[in-house]
């Protein structure tokens, strides 16, 4: 069996889908990954993939260009012929679909790891772009199937008669490895209280609100840290100007870390992480990491953060674009070590017990062997390990 993957960024292939690739090739079939170039490109052949160099424009809205990036698609998979394309992102997706089915490619499986940026602004032009991609879901998503991250996401296609129940599948996140992802073994109450936001400079990622939020804790808690992990993200429509970036590095109420190629240390090093985001997620996957590392969280009201963070449980969910709130419920976490511990116990669990990503895979996995019940597709014994202990989960 062939696999090709499909995603709209080198880095969303590397960093969410590789474990994948080698599950599958684990199996004996072959995989090949696509994407638009980056610097993770290179990363892929150290890996022993190959990768086919992709460019799409996730801010062209040109018609003929769109339609000769399709045609440009078709080209590909008729060249390569897979016996089943898997797509991620919305865009990839979309064009994705349209291509193998023109290709005669056999069995399509589509990632909605959310609904990005047009399906969370209200904007006039991000409103007249969602009646587009409605529109083209209705062309495009006959006949493949698709998986969602949240079961929010799932409702709305459902409701707005996009697809069909009987081609649909909830796989919440892309997982990651509760091996890998740990808490730490010391829990230390020396120290400043820290706070991680680790995310791409979006707007809708509530990046500005985190940062009010930190002013607001630090008038009270002048020692708190507050860390950004992340870089800007240019091509998206939604990205934070350079020129403000710099405006929170002077005021000093925050410290910008840039791109994190290590977010396992860095999570040993923090003890709450927050996410206020009202972009269109998935389950984001640094929750997920953060709940196997152990820790506390608060995030917005939305979906996927709901999938993953159980008010009062594991953390604190509150209201979108409200500062305030955010900063209240992150206050709240630094000032009691007993609960901050007694939540991220909790979040272990729920990681372990539904986010793994040995779980995710073998679900996706099962997908695959429902497209194509010729193929010996089995559960990835590449993948298997034993449960870890209560007493493991609290401890490691």
């Amino acid at each position: 069996m062939k696999v090709l993957l499909f995603a709209n960024t080198d880095w969303y292939l590397y960093n969410f889908r590789l474990p994948l690739a080698e599950a599958i090739r684990a199996q004996g079939h072959e995989v090949v990954l696509m994407s638009p170039p980056g610097r993770f490109s290179q990363r892929f052949e150290q890996s022993g993939f190959r990768w086919i160099k992709f460019p799409l424009s996730r801010r062209r809205l040109n018609p003929l260009a769109e339609l000769i990036t399709i045609f440009r698609l078709v080209q590909i998979y008729r060249r390569e012929r897979p016996d089943l394309a898997h797509n991620f992102t919305i865009k990839s997706v979309l064009y994705g679909s349209i291509a193998a089915r023109m290709a005669g490619v056999k069995a399509i499986v589509n990632a909605l790891a959310g609904l990005g940026h047009f399906f969370s602004n209200d904007g006039v032009k991000a409103r007249a772009l969602r009646l587009v991609i409605k529109a083209f879901c209705r062309l495009a998503l006959p006949g493949t199937q698709v998986i969602f991250q949240n079961p929010d996401d799932l409702r709305l296609f459902l409701e707005s008669k996009l697809i069909s129940e009987d081609a649909t599948h909830l796989i919440l996140g892309s997982g990651v490895d509760v091996e890998r992802f740990k808490p730490r073994a010391i829990e230390s109450n020396v120290g400043n209280r820290s706070v991680l936001l680790a995310a791409r400079l979006l707007w809708a990622k509530g990046v500005a609100e985190f940062v009010e939020a930190a002013r607001l804790v630090r008038e009270s808690l002048p020692d708190a840290v507050f860390l950004i992990a992340g870089e800007a993200d240019d091509g998206n429509p939604a990205a934070i100007p350079h020129k403000i970036i710099d405006q929170w590095k002077e005021q000093g109420d925050v410290v910008l870390l840039g791109h994190s190629d290590d977010m396992r240390a860095l999570l040993q090093n923090v003890d709450v992480v927050a996410l206020p985001s009202y972009y269109g997620e998935g389950v984001p996957r640094i929750l997920i990491e953060a709940a196997a590392s152990g820790l506390p969280l608060v995030a917005t009201d939305m979906a996927g953060c709901r999938e993953i963070v159980r008010h009062g449980v594991n953390g604190f969910l509150v209201k979108p674009k409200d500062a305030r709130e955010l900063a209240g419920a992150i206050r709240e976490l630094l000032v009691n070590d007993a609960r901050r511990a007694e939540m991220g116990r909790v979040s272990r669990r729920l990681a372990c017990e539904g986010f793994s990503e040995e779980q995710v895979i073998n679900e996706t996995l099962r997908v695959y062997q429902q497209c194509l019940p010729g193929e010996q597709i089995s559960r990835s014994e590449f993948f298997v390990k034993e449960p870890l202990s209560l007493e493991a989960q609290s401890t490691n």
